[in-house]
């Protein structure tokens, strides 16, 4: 389910009807379009001396909304005399430095794997009474979706204000008709940069901007995020029994992360659905936001669960959630831990991972052994040997196709959702991060990291060093292609 590469993408996903001409004309307008939108990655701290410079200010938001710059000061202060430790007030005056909003008091429920993320997104669902707002990269017509799809149309019918934005590329293997049903039956579904550049609000040079988003909010109380899709590709769990219940390919059980937040930080959610809904001019105006009593809202009892909503566009160059996640590893102290599907580094980010291990931090890295995409898992291997000789651990997960998208940083910091570390999240797509700041959470994320390493195949720097000439010939191949996988 990688987003890594629209064209092969296309060319997979095409039905059986589609003559070789139309498919040859296919890729041909999509590499035309491909070579229109070459950019190059923002540019971002060049050292941890870069994101340490007195803070500046930042707005912190609780449920009564935005707080004035004494009131945010006072819940800071607050988090500080909670005696969280250095490393959260050093992460926490990163992310201040940066002039990220943080809003306070959220309550998080960690997701692992598609079975339990579904379970709890249905729940969700049956209890939605005024509207839901759902963005995804890829939305199946089948087994979950289908499942998805009936409960959004019940949900519509009983008068609540249902939408949906899929991804024209992520979705392309998706008959039109299921589309055109829920339209049908009372939900508002846009297509998202539709791959007919008749239909494109966005113009016809803008092919290669996918929206990669994994987003729902329900009754703008709970929001979800991740790197979960809706696909039948998360009917199984890639831990524990139910892992060893697959009856088919189909239930490889992939490895993925999902987040359920409740609280303050939904409402920047439903303002990210909202600003794409009117950047690809969906039809069907949007119902505002309601207003706020501050005196019916009870203050968060805990300043620790502070969270980042941390979105980027392909139109943006500003590039904030890659300067965000370069800022955190540049100021690790102790450990950098990271899950990734895709990982193509950009130098920048090589850099700061292995200046990170020379420094004594412990970084390690756990990666797919296996891939959707062998043009992205060769190319992130290429970057193998610098890795290991400035002292990164590597380890691959062969056993279940690993999707997830997630790093904790110092124990402190962490993050789940839809970027991976590659040269597309960061350039070509649509994609968007929740940053959590607190040490329950990143513990919780600590011991997911240990469940992965322990399933995972350790990446040995002598072993590494001997691998066949073939493989070199791959990575090789592929490292030309990475800004493009």
């Amino acid at each position: 389910m990688n987003a890594a590469s629209p064209v092969a993408r296309l060319l997979r996903a095409a039905p059986p009807t589609v003559s070789r001409p139309a498919g040859w004309l296919t890729a041909a307008l999509a590499a035309l379009s491909l070579a229109a939108c070459a950019s190059v990655v923002p540019p971002a701290p060049a050292s941890a001396a870069d994101t340490m410079k007195p803070p500046a200010s930042v707005r912190v938001e609780g449920s009564a909304g935005s707080r004035s710059a004494c009131d945010s000061a006072q819940t800071l202060r607050e988090v500080k005399a909670k005696g969280r430790g250095p490393q959260f007030e050093n992460h926490l005056a990163i992310l201040q430095q940066a002039g990220e909003t943080l809003y306070a008091g959220n309550e998080l429920a960690l997701l692992v794997d598609g079975p339990a993320t579904f379970d709890a997104i249905f729940a969700e669902l049956e209890q939605a009474r005024e509207r839901v707002l759902l963005q995804t990269y890829i939305f199946e017509g089948t087994h979950i979706g289908r499942r998805i799809a009936d409960l959004l149309l019940r949900k519509a019918a009983e008068g609540g204000d249902v939408r949906v934005i899929y991804d024209s590329v992520g979705s392309f293997s998706t008959p039109a008709a299921f589309f055109d049903e829920m339209r049908a039956g009372g939900i508002q579904a846009c297509e998202f940069n539709p791959v007919s550049p008749l239909r494109r609000a966005t113009g016809f040079l803008r092919f290669n901007n996918r929206d990669h988003r994994k987003l729902l909010a329900i009754d703008d109380r709970v929001a979800f995020t991740g790197g979960v899709n809706i696909s039948s590709v998360y009917s199984s769990a890639s831990f524990g029994s139910r892992a060893s219940k697959r009856t088919s390919p189909e239930e490889d059980g992939w490895r993925d992360t999902h987040v359920r937040i409740e609280g303050p930080a939904v409402r920047r959610f439903i303002e990210l659905f909202e600003d794409t809904w009117r950047r690809q001019a969906c039809e069907g105006e949007l119902a505002p936001l309601p207003e706020i009593d501050p005196d019916s809202v009870t203050p968060p009892e805990d300043g620790e669960r502070l969270v980042a909503v941390i979105e980027s566009t392909a139109e943006d160059d500003a590039g904030r959630f890659r300067h965000a996640f370069l800022a955190a590893i540049e100021g690790a102290t102790a450990s950098v831990h990271i899950t990734m599907a895709y990982f193509v580094p950009d130098p920048e980010m090589l850099a700061a991972l292995t200046r990170a291990a020379r420094r004594g931090v412990d970084v390690v890295l756990v990666l797919p052994g296996r891939s959707d995409s062998w043009l992205t898992l060769r190319a992130g291997q290429s970057h193998y040997d610098a890795l290991l000789l400035a002292g990164v651990r590597i380890h691959e997960r062969r056993d279940a196709l690993l999707h997830a998208k997630t790093a904790v940083i110092d124990g402190v910091w962490s993050t789940v959702g839809s970027s991976n570390l590659d040269w597309r999240s960061f350039v070509h797509n649509d994609e968007v991060n929740a940053v959590i700041l607190g040490r329950e959470f990143g513990a919780a994320m600590e011991r997911l990291f240990v469940r992965d390493v322990e399933q995972a195949e350790a990446v040995e720097t002598e072993a590494w060093a001997q691998r066949p000439a073939g493989a070199r010939l791959q990575e090789w191949l592929a490292r030309r292609f990475e800004y493009w996988l």
